[in-house]
């Protein structure tokens, strides 16, 4: 049985740790705030970018000269993944379920014959990956928590997959990341950014659905409205779309590095807590065992003065 002395040391340890975790929350708490300014403000106009070209596709027909960011390759044999995680821990599931998701998508694919690349941004994704797609992997950035978060960050990865669609390394590229829902929701979420595709919000969809149903009838007894485009098309397409990839990359970091302060200031809540109940439990075994030491010097001595 442990000693008094050893119990006296796992309790202090056990303090030093709810110190240490208690500080994290506080620094992740503070550093929450702004990162959830950030992606709130990124959203509108990440959202806005998004129905514009919706709306664009709308009255246009994807033919020959239609830009290959919208009408792709005409293939589906090559993926690259874009998969956006933290560089650090102690954020509780917050990148294993990202990596979860990528990991079984990538399982199908390889299953049916495609070639899947990876594209990591963050360390932590990456380094979990490269244990099973290693030679999958063909890129890597840093991930979205460190201060400082700026456009030029998503601008570069960006880049990095427009390059490689043009030199035809893949044929659709997915977007995998954490949307920041509130303090204690992180979603897993796929977008897919080559072809375009808009995004769907399902949230915004169940809360006008409602409203929907009483003009439905209305709207089908009409036609749809027509734009007139200046420049062309294509040439508006030509600019734009590669202009989104950016955005919604930006918004997704932006996402993710609020969601993983948010992970790691919940994670480190129910550590402090975890940590206050085994200290409590610690002190109460350790009172015990001090009381049956006590109980056992008694009887000692009594059974002496008895014996004389």
């Amino acid at each position: 049985m442990p000693s008094l002395k050893d119990f006296r040391d796992r309790i202090d340890s056990v303090k030093s740790t709810r110190k240490i975790t208690s500080a994290m929350k506080m620094v992740a708490a503070s550093k929450l705030k702004r990162a959830q300014a950030q992606a709130e403000a990124s959203q509108p106009y990440a959202r806005h970018m998004a129905e514009m070209l919706e709306r664009l596709l709308a009255n246009i027909v994807i033919n020959e000269t239609t830009p290959q960011l919208l009408a792709g390759t005409g293939k589906e044999d090559k993926y690259l993944f874009v998969v956006i995680t933290s560089d650090r821990g102690l954020c509780g599931g917050f990148n294993a379920n990202i990596v979860r998701e990528v990991r079984r998508k990538a399982r199908a694919l390889i299953a049916e014959g495609k070639d899947v690349k990876l594209l990591c941004v963050g360390r932590k994704g990456r380094d979990v990956l490269k244990r099973e797609f290693a030679s999958n992997i063909i890129g890597f950035f840093e991930g979205p928590g460190k201060k400082g978060l700026s456009f030029t960050d998503a601008h570069k990865v960006a880049q990095d997959v427009l390059t490689r669609f043009e030199d035809g390394e893949f044929d659709v590229c997915s977007l995998y990341y954490n949307v920041f829902k509130s303090v204690i929701t992180q979603t897993p979420t796929t977008q897919q950014l080559v072809p375009f595709a808009p995004p769907e919000n399902k949230d915004e969809k169940k809360q006008k659905s409602g409203e929907e149903k009483s003009v439905v009838k209305a709207e089908d007894s009409g036609s749809k409205a027509l734009y007139e485009f200046e420049p062309s098309e294509d040439a508006i397409l030509e600019e734009l779309l590669p202009r989104n990839l950016g955005i919604q990359i930006f918004r997704a970091m932006l996402d993710s590095a609020a969601g993983e302060q948010a992970a790691r200031m919940t994670a480190m809540d129910n550590a402090t807590r975890n940590a206050g109940d085994r200290i409590a439990e610690l002190t109460l075994t350790y009172n015990r065992v001090r009381q049956a030491y006590i109980t056992k010097e008694l009887i000692e001595i009594i059974s002496g003065a008895e014996a004389v």
